[in-house]
């Protein structure tokens, strides 16, 4: 198990519930435009913020922008110590850098003791396109791990251990063979994710395989979908993927259907989708079934608390597995509410 660190409001690793994390698109320097984009990611059901700050304006900006968000908001910064400094000051709950690019030994333990004093933790963020050239010659999963622990090596010697760690690649193998070496070799919590995944549906579907395969080995404390454009999408991704694998903690409703066949005589499609969109104003945790057939579509169905198995004219509402009516086809939408609202 991973140990706990603090950042602002959210305690993440050593068991806590996993954390969605999203990154503003807007210049930071904007204080206006940055913080209506963190209002929408809030909205959404982000847990935690990563705000870039490349210069003095951005972080002269983020005081008001941490004043003025319900979120934890994360410094990004590269390079440059005193913007780490600057962002600290200004609010942020944790700085995102990398010890080891930020000049001598000297600036790294005056960085160290800063955020020491003041609580505030270190992101250690390696990605496979920018490693150090003393690890290019090694394969990417064993250079970024590498890379990773070097970095935290520098602050453990400056007796900073109040770290997340992440190493991410765009090639879904590597990040997961990655994040497995890792995991086995430090107890930091981990922040994960597949970098530059790419524009929506491409990317969901390699943040999908990442992301909900290091999950289902019980690794990681935060996790980010990385996806071209609206930042938005990435808290509705992340928030699917953590579903899909049983690990998101929040009430919601699932609709579960069949992907029909030659049987079906209802359109399970349409059903589906008016279904979804139900579900999606319900306050209750509840898996419903819209299925094609009766064949199977009961059986398979057997997790799910209310469902539709449809026939010709006539299909079978379900609760528990168990047909408690049977309907005209015309009135399996309405029949599917009632039982719904009953429960």
């Amino acid at each position: 198990m991973t140990r706990k660190i603090e950042i602002g409001k959210i305690t993440i690793g050593g068991g806590e519930r996993i954390a969605v994390q999203s990154m503003t698109n807007t210049p930071t320097k904007d204080a206006d435009a940055t913080l209506a984009q963190l209002s929408e990611l809030e909205k959404a059901g982000c847990d935690i913020a990563r705000c870039s700050v490349p210069d003095k304006e951005s972080a002269e900006a983020l005081k008001v922008i941490t004043a003025n968000c319900g979120m934890p908001i994360v410094a990004d910064i590269h390079f440059d110590y005193r913007l780490a400094i600057a962002a600290a000051d200004a609010g942020a709950a944790k700085i995102r850098i990398n010890p080891g690019n930020i000049g001598d030994k000297s600036k790294v333990d005056y960085l160290a003791r800063y955020l020491k004093e003041r609580n505030i933790p270190i992101r250690i963020g390696v990605n496979g396109g920018s490693l150090e050239k003393q690890y290019t010659s090694m394969p990417l999963d064993d250079a970024m791990v590498a890379s990773a622990l070097g970095h935290a090596r520098l602050l453990e010697e400056c007796d900073f251990t109040d770290i997340a760690i992440s190493v991410k690649s765009s090639d879904v193998r590597t990040t997961i063979s990655a994040y497995r070496k890792l995991s086995a070799q430090c107890d930091y919590p981990l922040h994960i994710g597949v970098t530059e995944a790419g524009i929506y549906e491409k990317g969901l579907i390699k943040s999908a395989i990442g992301i909900g395969s290091l999950l289902c080995d019980g690794i990681g404390d935060t996790v980010r979908v990385s996806l071209t454009g609206d930042p938005v999408r990435e808290v509705h991704a992340a928030r699917e993927i953590l579903k899909a694998v049983g690990l998101y903690d929040g009430t919601y409703a699932e609709v579960v259907s069949c992907p029909t066949c030659a049987r079906t005589c209802i359109d399970v499609a349409g059903i589906a989708s008016e279904m979804q969109a139900y579900a999606e104003t319900l306050d209750k945790k509840i898996k419903i079934a819209v299925m094609g057939c009766v064949v199977n579509g009961i059986g398979e169905s057997q997790g799910c608390d209310v469902g539709v198995a449809g026939g010709k004219d006539k299909s079978a509402i379900f609760r528990g597995g168990r047909i408690v009516r049977v309907v005209p086809n015309g009135e399996i939408i309405a029949a599917l509410k009632e039982e719904i609202n009953a429960l």
